[in-house]
């Protein structure tokens, strides 16, 4: 409970700036929260509770420093895509893409996970407050295919019933799918 309350609080700070251009050199606005990495344990969580595997790609919305969709490459053979807003979390996670070896599979990519296409995803990951998931949750209704799996840690999405939920690390994992579009 203390690690939601800080993030909860971190996150209404609002002590960033505009973050420069994006790659399509559209000005960008600041992050939403700061970053908190995903302790390995719930990383695995995350990506089990998904089923990833080799046929999947698998976006981190928020990606800070692009753990997920490395583990995601080097434990699943998962192609990955972190988006990430902040400059320095871009720098730091490509350059943990490079480390890991996993460049063929993993792009990180400087953008607002707001306005990103994120149609390709076959899984998305999330660590961000339930306030944004919220905002984010009509865009991943919208955008994503029926049976995309959407994974979240500590956060949830409100109203919408995950389809399942672990303890880890003394923390919630949630899982939804995406589903079927009404005619």
């Amino acid at each position: 409970m203390k690690r939601r309350q800080f993030l909860a609080g971190l996150g209404a700070l609002s002590v960033y700036g505009l973050a420069g251009a994006a790659e399509q050199g559209a000005a960008l606005r600041g992050p939403d929260v700061i970053f908190v990495p995903t302790p390995g344990e719930v990383v695995d969580t995350m990506l089990k509770m998904a089923a990833v595997t080799k046929k999947d790609t698998v976006y981190d919305l928020g990606c800070g420093d692009g753990r997920i969709v490395i583990t995601a490459a080097q434990r699943y053979g998962a192609r990955g895509v972190g988006i990430d807003i902040d400059p320095d979390r871009v720098s730091e996670a490509t350059e943990n893409v490079k480390k890991a070896r996993v460049a063929d599979r993993v792009r990180i990519v400087r953008g607002d996970l707001f306005e990103a296409d994120i149609s390709a995803a076959t899984v998305v990951t999330l660590y961000l407050l339930t306030d944004l998931n919220l905002k984010l949750r009509p865009k991943l209704l919208r955008d994503l295919s029926p049976g995309t799996r959407v994974v979240s840690h500590a956060f949830s999405m409100g109203d919408w019933t995950p389809e399942r939920t672990a303890e880890i690390a003394g923390t919630t994992v949630y899982l939804w799918r995406i589903p079927a579009r009404k005619s």
